[in-house]
Formats: C-alpha cells, sequence, structure tokens
C-alpha cells in the first residue's frame, strides 16, 4: 500500500509545440497555467491514467512518448509525474478544470505563468521540443 497519490500530467505536443492548460480552479490556483493531467486511478497505469484525463480534460485523444526524468511535490501526499505525450487526434478544448489553452512554441514557454510543480518538466520538454529530440517529432506531419 503506498501512502503517496501520484497525479499524471502531458507535455503534449503537436507541430513542434507545446500545449498549456490555464486552470479554473481551485480557486488557489486559478489563473495561473499547467500540463493537464490528473489522478492515477486504481488499477491503471501512469500511461492509462494521462490518456484517460486527458481525452476528460480536453476531448483529445494522445499517444504518451516517455516519462520525463523527475518527480515534483504537489502537496503532501502528490507527487507529479510528466510524460511526453503526442496529439494523436481531436482539437484541445477546456473541458475540465480549465478555462484557457494555448499552443506555445519552445522559446514561447515563459509567456505564461506556469504552476511551481510544471516548471522543471515544462523546461526539459521544451528543451526537447528544440532539440528535435525523437520522441518529440511529429509522426506524419511537418511544421507550417
Amino acid at each position: 500500500m503506498t501512502d503517496r497519490v501520484v497525479v499524471v500530467a502531458g507535455a503534449v505536443y503537436d507541430k513542434g509545440r507545446l500545449l498549456a492548460a490555464r486552470r479554473s480552479a481551485p480557486e488557489e490556483l486559478a489563473g495561473r497555467w499547467e500540463l493537464p493531467g490528473g489522478k492515477l486511478e486504481p488499477g491503471e497505469s501512469p500511461e492509462q491514467a494521462l490518456v484517460r484525463e486527458l481525452r476528460e480534460e480536453l476531448g483529445v485523444e494522445t499517444e504518451p512518448v516517455e516519462r520525463i526524468p523527475g518527480e515534483w511535490q504537489l502537496k503532501p501526499g502528490y507527487v507529479l509525474q510528466v510524460w511526453t505525450a503526442r496529439l494523436v487526434s481531436g482539437e484541445p478544448r477546456p473541458l475540465e478544470d480549465h478555462d484557457a489553452l494555448r499552443w506555445l512554441a519552445p522559446d514561447e514557454t515563459d509567456a505564461v505563468d506556469w504552476l511551481d510543480p510544471d516548471r522543471p518538466a515544462v523546461a526539459e520538454a521544451a528543451r526537447r521540443l528544440r532539440a528535435g529530440y525523437p520522441g518529440m517529432r511529429d509522426n506524419g506531419t511537418t511544421p507550417s
């Protein structure tokens, strides 16, 4: 039995850009930006939870690519793990817990006020996008 709750988030990318989601709740987080995701449910792998959460929160289908190294404390008993994830289908919409979405180029990631626990993963995802990291390439698409 574990005494911590794992929260998974997706560094969702498409066409060389990273998706940012602005929180609408809870009040203490509202107006700040995050990588979207949510809590692992019993019996789920982190990758399964990520796909489910992104479908529920954004209405999109994604493919987890790989975990960004590290784990970040959210609040006592809660830790954040982040995966890069490729957008497979759908146009992201803020369906739950968010009131706005933005696609950011790698050099624009500091244009929003990220939640503190997300900052290290955002920096790594942006670095990977800038470097053309194999796990961050868009399959079958070219940037316009």
